[in-house]
């Protein structure tokens, strides 16, 4: 059979890193994960036992494909706690993970061939979702200087239909201030570009809090997560807010793409989000890991680092080392028996000279990683 030309997406390169060391484990190989942006804790204990309760007494079918009622009120409350922004829950739709967010988000917001801008380096799935749905990326080069952030001047005079911004930011980590936020969004308004603002690290930030596009306008979309603050990854819940005036076309599409989100994660997300004492405790140990891994790459040789203001990513120019990042992953990965994750993924221009650590493990974890990159480069390179 044929074969669509929307379907003719590159790899999600970080997967293929996980397969080699998995595959590596299986050899009996000891590997120190710094690849996957994924937390190394599980789905807080109070929302699992929350949703064993409920297991016992519902079948837990299908539910309205905005989300469960309580679920969307919880959420919009949150926005009050961590904003002081008093959000119409009614805005609110519960979706499956942040991916069914960006899919829902571009089919309402977008027709075929009509172009929306990203940052690079950015999340790769971003432009293999827009591919995907017949839509043109346009990759737009910040500067280290930015914080790799996207600047008001960045998007002007480009025939943009959208534009997108993530901060914190992966694969960097940083964010952007309030002032710049303000100036990207006034930009979009003025130049018709619809605004749509990733916000799935929120929560994981160390000196400041991270900015909502919602403290700013309500004419945006913006897309959140319960995988990274809420350690539930796996769980495929997550939501956005939008307009008032799209609550019904984005019901629309996600009753015929999705029907809901599973209707198990919804109930353990809504008991997660009081989880707080587990999550701080999670943050405290991302914090120490932050302060270990600035130190250690440094010592290790990795001096060139945009600042890690949030999530748990460090990204590094390993240029002076090689210019090749996909070898020298494969390489760390063989001698160092660490896995990192090559900046071709996030930046397929200028990725051949970067790489991307997490530290969202353990703090042991990080530790003994440190020490095997701090050797495998002397032993290289020094």
């Amino acid at each position: 059979m044929k074969k669509s030309k929307r379907g003719n997406v590159e790899p999600f390169i970080v997967m293929d890193v996980m397969e080699n060391a998995r595959k590596a484990e299986d050899r009996g190989e000891d590997i120190i994960h710094m690849e996957v942006g994924q937390p190394g804790t599980a789905a807080p204990i109070k929302a699992q036992q929350a949703l064993i309760r409920q297991m016992r007494n519902d079948s837990l079918g299908y539910t309205v494909a905005l989300g469960l009622p309580a679920l969307r009120s919880r959420i919009s409350r949150l926005y009050g706690e961590w904003y002081n922004v008093d959000l119409d829950p009614k805005r609110v739709v519960v979706t499956s993970g942040s991916s069914g967010g960006f899919i829902l988000s571009f089919a309402s917001l977008f027709d075929v061939r009509q172009k929306v801008g990203i940052g690079s380096p950015g999340y790769p799935s971003y432009r293999q979702i827009l591919k995907a749905q017949d839509l043109e990326p346009v990759l737009i080069d910040t500067k280290i200087e930015n914080k790799y952030q996207l600047t008001s001047n960045d998007i002007k005079n480009k025939s943009l239909s959208g534009v997108l911004i993530a901060s914190p930011a992966n694969p960097t980590g940083s964010m952007v201030d309030y002032k710049t936020m303000e100036s990207l969004i006034n930009t979009a308004i003025e130049e018709n570009i619809s605004f749509i603002s990733d916000e799935i690290y929120h929560g994981i930030e160390y000196e400041n809090k991270a900015v909502s596009a919602l403290q700013i306008t309500n004419e945006c979309y913006v897309i959140n997560s319960f995988s990274k603050y809420f350690s539930m990854t796996g769980w495929r819940i997550g939501w956005m807010v939008v307009p008032e005036d799209h609550i019904r076309q984005i019901e629309r599409l996600a009753q015929n793409m999705f029907i809901c989100a599973p209707h198990a994660s919804q109930v353990a997300a809504l008991h997660a989000i009081d989880c707080k004492d587990e999550l701080n405790t999670n943050l405290t140990t991302y914090k120490k890991n932050r302060e270990l891994m600035k130190t250690g790459l440094m010592e290790a040789g990795f001096t060139k680092i945009s600042p890690p203001d949030g999530a748990f990513y460090i990204y590094a120019d390993i240029s002076e080392f090689s210019n090749d990042s996909l070898e020298f992953t494969k390489l760390v990965l063989k001698e160092a028996k660490v896995a990192i994750t090559p900046g071709l993924d996030f930046d397929p221009k200028r990725g051949e000279t970067t790489v991307r650590f997490s530290y969202a493990r353990s703090t042991s974890d990080i530790i003994n990683g440190l020490e095997r990159l701090n050797s495998f480069m002397k032993k290289k390179f020094k």
